[in-house]
């Protein structure tokens, strides 16, 4: 969830500026404080601030740092609080370590290192890796081998880059269960959480597997596997798409992500054709995944089962494996996430692969990601670089897969996903509407979504939405399941979001809707010309395009984006970076 980014200037420049850079393209991660540290005339000079880069970026201005080595951090906090003293990177008399993920048995390792005389300073348990390679180090170990043993002492999820004030052109990093690349350029040799972090100074990339790690020195990087013998992996270009990502015109990332739908959606129809060996010999599939990647999968089940006539079961794959499933004969596991990086989803596809024979399926937006790399079948949704932590346009191309995976025997819905993107830029135009609607529902301190069918989970979705980025409390029901409590929280002043397309459910529907006009007076409809006719007058009622049902769950997605994105503009939060979330979620 952290971003790190570690830079060897091969023409002995400072580094810092460069740094600074990397760190501000992996702010869409989320974090809540950021440093740098880099080696100066074989001293470690570092800067740490809370809160935004920004705050890191004014110390710096004030207190100028240089060096032609360096490493920088935006932290999560897991382990301490979010404070200064906390923030990374973590410095060991002449050692400064960052690190994303979780070391779980710092606790022992803590222990015995002060019975060894280190004493520790934060609350992390980042400290113990920078204790242990100043141990090792002031044991007369090479720099090689201090890295190697530590690495075989610590248990746990990390990426790691660190450097050194007694070797001063050498940084070394290592990866287990995060991400981690090393990029290439003319004059710099990086390392980072993602591409986008090196892309401005780098032209290749080679991505770290599980347990691998390079030592950086005088130009030249030396990778090792995770029983430290020498290994030389394949570089590749990085890919013209990370070069820029601008707002343009938009305000906001989310808003401009929102408004590429339609083009990222095209290309996911484009580019992705469905083999239909995949379900061959199949009798039920299985769909892992999280957060919003989770409401996919759940409207995925509604499809699959029509069209397909295979059972499907969605887990949520931070819960999946710690419950001993049991995983039948002739099972097809499909994998969502957008960074193709989230580790509970990793971790749970880990448990499908030693439980079983299943074939793997992965969906994701990140090309090279992890899980590409440890899935039978890929395919990728084609929305470009999705910066804003809430996600969107990744959501509505997932979705997009999924239903042609489901749709494939289907000749009219194929045919009818030429007409998607066309009648999504329709339902673009609705932002000034949402803009109105925000207007009398954003000082609401709660709100209940409701919908039927494959609306279910967009309305689940939609409330998920609107808790992220507006800190709004908001719950998704199924809208049968009203009577069975959540009505109790109706009245005149909560808003209640209903999804009631004229589609086969659109009668009990409209009953539900009765139900809470009721008892409640902030009733709101989204709909079509059709259903608009049929329902209550004393209702406000969003009209959306027409359009065939089962493509529904896509189309209704896109309001709710757009109403979420301006009730947190009118409340005045972070879009793009909201509160304690993070865009890519690599610790358990």
């Amino acid at each position: 969830m952290c971003g790190i980014i570690g830079i060897v200037g091969i023409d002995g420049k400072n580094v810092a500026n460069n740094i600074i850079s990397g760190l501000e393209k992996l702010e869409y991660r989320g974090y809540d404080s950021a440093g740098i540290a880099v080696v100066c005339d074989r001293r470690i000079e570092k800067l740490r601030a809370v809160g935004k880069l920004q705050n890191l970026k004014t110390k710096l201005e004030g207190n100028p740092i240089s060096g032609s080595v360096g490493i920088g951090h935006t932290r999560w906090a897991t382990h301490g609080k979010p404070t200064e003293n906390n923030a990374h990177p973590i410095t060991s008399e002449g050692v400064a370590v960052v690190h994303n993920g979780i070391i779980e048995n710092y606790r022992e390792l803590k222990f015995d290192l002060q019975k060894d005389g280190f004493i520790f300073e934060t609350e992390t348990d980042t400290e113990v890796i920078a204790h242990l390679l100043q141990r090792e180090i002031n044991n007369g170990c090479s720099l090689c081998k201090a890295f190697q043993k530590v690495l075989d002492l610590i248990e746990g999820s990390y990426a790691i880059a660190a450097i050194f004030s007694s070797f001063p052109n050498t940084l070394v990093a290592a990866r287990h269960k995060s991400p981690l690349a090393v990029g290439f350029g003319e004059k710099h040799i990086c390392v980072g959480s993602d591409v986008s972090a090196m892309s401005a100074v780098c032209c290749d990339v080679i991505y770290l597997e599980d347990g691998e790690w390079v030592k950086i020195a005088d130009g030249n990087a030396t990778f090792f596997d995770k029983n430290s013998n020498p290994i030389e992996p394949v570089k590749q270009k990085i890919s013209d798409d990370l070069i820029s990502i601008e707002k343009g015109e938009y305000a906001h990332y989310m808003l401009k992500e929102i408004m590429e739908q339609p083009s990222a959606i095209r290309k996911t129809i484009l580019y992705n054709k469905i083999d239909k060996e995949i379900f061959h010999d199949i009798s039920r599939i299985l769909i892992l995944a999280c957060g919003t990647s989770y409401y996919a999968g759940m409207v995925a089940k509604y499809w699959f089962e029509k069209f397909l006539k295979i059972p499907v079961d969605v887990e949520i794959a931070s819960e999946y494996r710690y419950r001993s499933p049991i995983i039948g004969k002739n099972t097809l596991a499909i994998a969502i996430t957008q960074s193709g990086e989230t580790i509970d989803t990793l971790e749970a596809l880990e448990y499908v692969r030693k439980n079983s024979n299943s074939r793997v399926v992965a969906i994701a937006n990140v090309k090279n990601s992890a899980i590409s790399r440890v899935s039978d079948f890929v395919f990728y949704t084609e929305a470009g670089i999705e910066v804003g932590v809430a996600s969107t346009k990744a959501f509505t191309a997932q979705l997009v897969i999924l239903a042609r995976m489901a749709f494939g025997n289907h000749e009219f819905l194929m045919r009818e996903f030429q007409n998607l993107p066309a009648i999504c830029e329709e339902a673009l135009d609705l932002n000034d509407e949402m803009k109105h609607l925000a207007q009398r529902i954003h000082t609401a301190n709660s709100a209940i979504y409701l919908g039927r069918g494959s609306l279910y989970p967009i309305s689940l979705e939609g409330a998920l939405k609107l808790k992220e980025i507006s800190y709004v409390h908001a719950e998704g029901f199924a809208a049968g399941e009203m009577k069975h409590g959540p009505i109790a929280l109706i009245d005149d002043n909560i808003p209640v979001i209903c999804l009631c397309p004229h589609n086969e459910l659109f009668e009990k529907t409209a009953s539900n809707i009765q139900v809470a006009l009721a008892r409640g007076k902030n009733i709101i409809i989204f709909t079509d010309s059709e259903g608009s006719k049929l329902l209550p007058s004393e209702t406000t009622k969003i009209i959306l395009p027409t359009i065939h049902s089962e493509f529904a769950p896509i189309l209704y997605a896109i309001p709710l984006q757009l109403l979420a994105y301006n009730v947190a503009l009118m409340r005045g939060t972070d879009v793009d970076k909201p509160r304690n979330l993070a865009k890519s979620v690599t610790v358990e």
